[in-house]
């Protein structure tokens, strides 16, 4: 068995391939110019980091992987579970009848596996798959079956603790192993009563080793909120002075954790709106747990919760799910409702504001949220995007204009990450940063790597009017060019009309560069959005699930409709975009303007 893990070798396409004349992740759909890879490399910044983590993961590699250590994760003898916490996301029972049929389907593959066989000493068919059956992403649905499906249940998890009873790099793996505990920990009780007595010790034991170990490095500092999460519930569960010890030991370190995470506006440190949703779903769990054990909440739990609460309500979109930005995905809007069933101000209109460095502006049918902050350095970079001024445009319930959708999930979908694959401007067909890759990526993680980018943003409210303007200086280095974006919403008209503006960067005149450089300005359409473009050549009309019409307008030079990607619940589909094209001198502005407004109107294009 591989100490990697039992996942077959990634295929040729895992890598970040961006010239290759196709849409990334969708092999013979051509886009019309290929995005050129940049010149980032790992700058001295990061050499301390990958000496520290080359150091630190041989020693805990050497350590867990020595015969005894197993004896080290033992502990006080737990006989009984002690609480039921609830897992509040919603699952879909139809897997759940899958897997007892022995075919598991995850991360969209499957396998089929025989009767009373087992999914665990054999190859998986990819990466993500793997990840998914590790981290027990298929038990809720089986517990949803029954008596049958928990003992189901029951035997497959027995199985893996027996295949994998000594620690391993990727099935012990510290954010593979908080999943599993939290998946373990909310159905352990349940499986625990269809189980004959030496069968719920062994559940039991094995859910305190794996809780044990979620409490001991390595593990990053950008998961280390979700894995003493992870570490409190498995201890909630656990019965007498074993779990009541892990508990303790959990709590003590999740106050500072979270503080780290959850910014004061409620944010992810990560800047990812479905990182913050997730670790919402968790901490609820935490205090459900809690109060069914009649313990009080963490007042650092309670604060965290009612922050994530607060800035999950600005970025949710109209259509019930969130706004997808910087790793995050859209999620679904029965996960978000869950998440938001606690809130008592659920039913009131989703604020205008700042959360994490996304700006939430709105009209009575038009929503916008802008990307209006650096991508998150560091540690909090392995999912972070180079996509600065991004938008994401929801006409009343319909979704039109947004991203990629990239999720950390698609780890083979790099590419996603890039500056073209959202809704703003490029020049050159560069991308801004690009994600860490080869060794050092495998080692520190997909983190982005590149020159700064520094962003402003100023936000002014007026009657019947909201401003924003937004600047970043990302491409000085390779061009000399700042680009600002500027939005201005008509809230009675349900109008947004914007101006890009592409302009030397002040106090940089000493810089040599081309005398021009080529744009692009990208508007990603929702999958499903039908697009036709007018007998002007400058207007296009979009059309949403609703069937309701939208005008884009601009006085770009060229403008076409061309194929692109979205990345949906770990799925590539084929989708649409909009790209208006043209040329900057980069010893003078440039300015393209474009407008949205509803059809119908008076003065629609022909």
């Amino acid at each position: 068995m591989s100490p990697l893990g039992p996942f077959a070798p990634r295929g040729q396409d895992a890598g970040l391939d961006v010239a290759s004349g196709q849409i990334p992740g969708l092999p013979g759909a051509p886009v019309r110019t290929p995005v050129r890879a940049g010149d980032t490399t790992a700058g001295p910044g990061l050499w301390p980091a990958i000496a520290g983590r080359l150091a630190t993961r041989q020693l805990w590699i050497e350590l867990y992987g020595l015969p005894g250590y197993g004896l080290t994760l033992k502990g006080r003898k737990v006989s009984a579970f002690a609480a039921t916490p609830r897992d509040f996301r919603p699952h879909d029972p139809a897997p759940g009848r899958n897997v007892l049929a022995g075919r598991f389907m995850l991360a969209g593959a499957a396998m089929e596996v025989e009767a009373s066989g087992d999914p665990w000493n054999r190859p998986s068919p990819s990466r993500p798959f793997a990840v998914e059956l590790h981290a027990f992403a298929w038990l809720p649905a089986l517990m949803a079956q029954g008596d049958r499906g928990a003992r189901e249940a029951l035997r497959l998890t027995l199985a893996w603790a027996n295949a994998f009873a000594r620690w391993s790099p990727f099935a012990w793996g510290p954010e593979i192993l908080a999943r599993r505990v939290v998946n373990l920990a909310c159905a352990a009780r349940r499986m625990g009563a269809v189980a004959t007595e030496t069968e719920r010790l062994a559940l039991a034991d094995s859910l305190a080793r794996q809780t044990r170990q979620l409490l001991r490095p390595p593990g990053g500092l950008a998961s280390r909120a979700e894995r003493l999460t992870a570490a409190a519930i498995g201890g909630c569960v656990l019965a007498g002075p074993a779990g009541q010890g892990l508990r303790r030991h959990a709590l003590a370190s999740l106050d500072g954790a979270l503080r780290t995470t959850v910014q004061e506006d409620g944010g992810h440190a990560s800047r990812s709106p479905e990182a913050g949703l997730e670790l919402l779903l968790d901490l609820l769990t935490l205090d459900d747990a809690l109060s069914q054990l009649s313990e009080p909440t963490p007042e650092g739990v309670s604060a965290a919760i009612a922050r994530l609460t607060r800035a999950l309500r600005v970025l949710t979109l109209p259509d019930g799910r969130l706004a997808s930005f910087q790793g995050g995905g859209a999620s679904s809007a029965e996960r978000v409702a869950a998440a938001r069933a606690h809130d008592e101000e659920s039913e009131e209109p989703s604020p205008v504001g700042e959360v994490a460095g996304l700006t939430r502006i709105a009209s009575p049918l038009l929503t916008i949220i802008a990307d209006t902050a650096a991508p998150a350095q560091g540690a909090w970079g392995a999912t972070a995007c180079a996509q600065p001024l991004a938008l994401e445009i929801a006409c009343g319930k319909d979704r039109l204009v947004t991203g990629s959708g990239w999720t950390p999930a698609a780890t083979d979908r790099q590419a996603l990450r890039l500056t073209p694959a959202h809704s703003t401007l490029t020049l050159g067909e560069r991308s801004l940063n690009e994600p860490l890759g080869g060794w050092k990526g495998d080692l520190l993680g997909p983190r982005l790597v590149g020159p700064p980018i520094h962003v402003t943003a100023d936000r002014r409210e007026g009657d019947g009017a909201v401003w924003l303007e937004m600047e970043h200086d990302g491409w000085t280095e390779l061009f000399g060019l700042n680009h600002q974006r500027r939005l201005y919403l008509d809230q009675r008209l349900d109008e947004l009309r914007a101006e890009e503006r592409v302009f030397p960067t002040p106090g940089r005149k000493e810089m040599v560069r081309q005398i021009a450089a080529p744009y692009a300005i990208r508007f990603q359409l929702e999958p499903g959005v039908q697009a036709s473009l007018a007998r002007d050549r400058r207007s296009i009309l979009l059309r949403g699930a609703s069937g309701r019409g939208w005008w884009f307008r601009t006085d770009g030079p060229d403008v076409a409709i061309e194929p692109s990607v979205h990345i949906d619940a770990g799925l590539t589909r084929r989708s649409l975009q909009i790209v208006v094209r043209g040329s900057a001198r980069t010893d003078s502005e440039t300015k393209i303007r474009w407008k949205l407004s509803p059809a119908g109107a008076s003065g629609d294009p022909g």
